[in-house]
């Protein structure tokens, strides 16, 4: 795709998405798994493509530690009132937003993890003069990623994986930021919603293989896939 065509366009953007409220879009519920959000966040320019706000995680907590994610977190119940209340929270702990610098245009599906979470994805844009004030504690470094890197499928990365005798599909995307020059490998979760973000607002489908995620059953019948994922980082 040509990059004067993803300039961001809030229009198109927003007319592609599910209203979050919408009884079209998929919207999970199980108490076996933890409920969560993120905040798919966009920043966008007047004269290039626009960057994804991405986040490395430190080696905090079990789950999760080291990996590539948006700003997000789990559902507090004692703190959150919604789930939106749970991604701008977190957005602000994590890179330093707070909510009235934040605009929401909508969001994907819901999507469980093999990690048992159901994460809630919302679209939303960051202006690009918003400072970004990382949270020692629980990041090493925020990113931004532009959305031209993940579009050009030379770029993108797909295994299958033998799960419980099932194929299971594994997105990835290998970045080197210019910065740094450091490797970063975005993978997982986070793959997969950039991935499904792209075929909703662009049409344009990255998976060649054809697999399809595992549904809440299915995640709820295997037994530590954790032990899993350093197997599957082991060939990225």
């Amino acid at each position: 795709m040509n990059s004067s065509n993803l300039i961001f366009n809030k229009t198109l953007i927003r007319d592609k998405l599910i209203p979050c409220n919408s009884p079209l879009r998929i919207s999970l519920r199980d108490e076996f798994f933890t409920s969560s959000a993120i905040l798919f966040s966009i920043i966008p320019y007047n004269n290039k493509p626009y960057d994804l706000i991405l986040i490395h995680r430190t080696d905090r907590g079990t789950r999760h530690r080291g990996e590539i994610s948006f700003p997000g977190g789990k559902f507090e119940s004692e703190i959150d009132k919604t789930l939106l209340d749970t991604a701008l929270r977190e957005t602000e702990e994590e890179i330093g937003v707070p909510k009235n610098k934040i605009e929401l245009i909508g969001c994907l599906d819901d999507f469980p993890t093999m990690t048992k979470y159901i994460i809630k994805p919302f679209i939303a844009i960051i202006d690009k003069d918003q400072k970004l004030v990382k949270e020692d504690g629980e990041v090493r470094r925020i990113l931004k990623v532009p959305i031209d890197f993940f579009i050009e499928k030379q770029n993108f990365r797909e295994q299958a994986i033998d799960i419980g005798g099932n194929q299971f599909p594994i997105f990835y995307f290998n970045y080197i930021d210019n910065e740094s020059n450091e490797k970063y490998t975005i993978w997982g979760a986070t793959a997969y919603m950039i991935s499904n973000f792209i075929e909703t607002v662009y049409g344009i489908t990255m998976s060649n293989l054809g697999l399809k995620r595992f549904k809440l059953e299915k995640i709820k019948d295997l037994k530590e896939y954790i032990k899993y994922r350093d197997q599957i980082k082991k060939k990225f």
